[in-house]
């Protein structure tokens, strides 16, 4: 066929040799349509019907076809991991200095190596729960053992070449939540002009470690510390310069996180006598300087004090303050020593507020009063024990302005005085050639004689009443179990409540007196 083209270029003319003159079609533009198909899917099924031979396989040849196609997964399934560890572990990046600086100088870096080199520490000394926290994030109960033992046994020293050395140990005190914890306050170091003047350090009684817990320090020396009650993170100092200080074991810094100013509505003069007393929901910061100023203080804010009263006797004779001490649940009435040697009642609230009665006995500087602190059938609240320059220990009660005790020391004077909050009838005090007297006895029950020269000026019962902590002149405390003399026996109450009374009737002008503490 041929192929002929019409002239008109709208239509196309075909036409054959034979079929010339037929009538000629005309083409147009049509709409296109697209329409996709998917393929048609071609469903295949394979059933296979096993036939068991005649000869049966043995149950260990199962079980290996069995174990066969598990462990080729298995296989199959570590290179696999094997190969995508490989792809993700990238080579890290080296960082620059300035990139260095920034992380080390970085508040979360510091909070975590500041308690990795306590937990490192541990357990490179014993194989305890290293991973004990006193900052409160973790929370344990402890529950001693029973001591054995009728004398006082040596337990451990606590001594930091660095911080301890030529230093006085001027107060000591128990934690009352962790009661493995102690802290210690020092005096300046006259050797070491540009170290920090006032030192406090937390010594851990858990593990074997011989460096400190925590270690805190001002430019003032120390001369009170306590564990704040209810708060158990928060250390309280008295300094010699009047600041009352503020520390807390949550913060990196070892210097007071708050403290009071130095002005005339504060302290301006040395506080030996730091105290919170109250309860969970209402207590307050009981503190006393040597100028006889008392000032009441909330711990969130130690700007300004809550309240303030000037201990003066008479209204005349301004009372110079050396120690004070509250009897168990009374946060309104407390005694004080002086630095004249005479002890004071006195109360905070009321229409006697201020200083009350005076006990005069002492011929030297009180250094050491506590009042007694054991809880049993017979009250013993009244009771209160001091010690002083004069080298005596006297025992009063708040009913009789006379001591009802004298304890003669052999030696310089007394420097501390402490009751047992476990037995009724135990205290003890501290004298410069190194006795130690637990019962009120002018002879000692236990008694042991600390090597070296040192001055022993501080005592302090822990709060289960198990061990006694001793310091030194030279900045050491040393630990003593005092084993079954702290396990009280059943008639003890009883027993004291006798001993008082024959106190009281071996004295020449205490007829009047025993018939009084018989009658009550």
């Amino acid at each position: 066929r041929t192929l002929q083209w019409d002239t008109d270029p709208s239509v196309l003319q075909l036409q054959s040799d034979s079929e010339l003159g037929r009538r000629l079609h005309k083409l147009g533009v049509s709409k296109i349509t697209q329409v996709d198909f998917l393929p048609r899917e071609v469903v295949s099924y394979s059933k296979e019907t096993q036939t068991p031979l005649a000869t049966h396989q043995s149950e260990e040849d199962e079980d290996d076809e069995e174990m066969v196609e598990p462990k080729a997964q298995d296989d199959l399934e570590t290179e696999n991991q094997d190969q995508k560890q490989e792809v993700k572990e990238a080579p890290p990046r080296e960082l620059t200095e300035e990139e260095k600086q920034q992380v080390l100088h970085s508040e979360e870096f510091l909070i975590f190596f500041d308690r990795t080199i306590r937990v490192i520490e541990r357990a490179l000394a014993e194989d305890s729960d290293i991973f004990f926290d006193y900052s409160g994030r973790d929370v344990e109960e402890k529950d001693g053992d029973v001591q054995a033992g009728a004398n006082l046994s040596f337990n451990r020293q606590f001594y930091d070449e660095h911080w301890s050395k030529h230093r006085v140990v001027t107060c000591m005190d128990w934690s009352l939540q962790y009661p493995e914890l102690m802290v210690a306050s020092y005096n300046n170091n006259e050797d070491a002009p540009h170290e920090p003047d006032g030192v406090a350090l937390v010594w851990n009684m858990k593990f074997k470690k011989t460096t400190p817990e925590y270690v805190f320090h001002c430019q003032s020396s120390v001369m009170s510390v306590c564990f704040a009650r209810f708060h158990p993170n928060l250390v309280v100092g008295g300094t010699y310069s009047g600041q009352i200080v503020l520390w807390d074991n949550r913060s990196h810094r070892r210097t007071p996180v708050q403290r009071t100013p130095l002005s005339a509505a504060a302290h301006t003069h040395p506080v030996y006598c730091v105290n919170v007393v109250g309860t969970q929901n209402a207590h307050n910061l009981i503190t006393v300087s040597t100028d006889g100023k008392m000032c009441s203080w909330s711990l969130d804010m130690l700007s300004t004090p809550q309240e303030s009263m000037e201990l003066v006797y008479n209204k005349s004779k301004p009372v110079a303050v050396t120690g004070m001490a509250f009897p168990t649940g009374d946060v309104n009435n407390f005694v004080v020593g002086s630095e004249e040697g005479t002890v004071y009642t006195a109360c905070r609230h009321g229409s006697k507020a201020g200083i009350g009665e005076i006990f005069e006995g002492h011929q030297g500087p009180v250094t050491g009063i506590n009042c007694h602190m054991a809880v049993g059938p017979i009250d013993f609240s009244h009771l209160f024990v001091t010690s002083s320059f004069d080298w005596t220990v006297k025992l009063w009660t708040t009913k009789v302005r006379n001591p009802s005790w004298n304890g003669m020391g052999n030696a310089t004077c007394e420097n501390a005085a402490g009751h047992s909050e476990l037995t009724p009838g135990f205290a003890g005090n501290v004298i410069l050639l190194s006795f130690l007297f637990l019962l009120f006895r002018q002879v000692p029950t236990a008694s042991v004689t600390i090597e070296g020269a040192s001055a022993l000026n501080r005592v302090r019962w822990a709060q289960a009443g198990k061990e006694v902590a001793v310091g030194d002149s030279e900045g050491r405390i040393w630990i003593y179990d005092v084993g079954e003399l702290a396990v009280p026996h059943n008639d003890e109450w009883t027993r004291f409540a006798r001993t008082l009374v024959e106190i009281r009737a071996n004295r020449a002008d205490s007829e009047e007196e025993g018939a009084v503490e018989l009658s009550a």
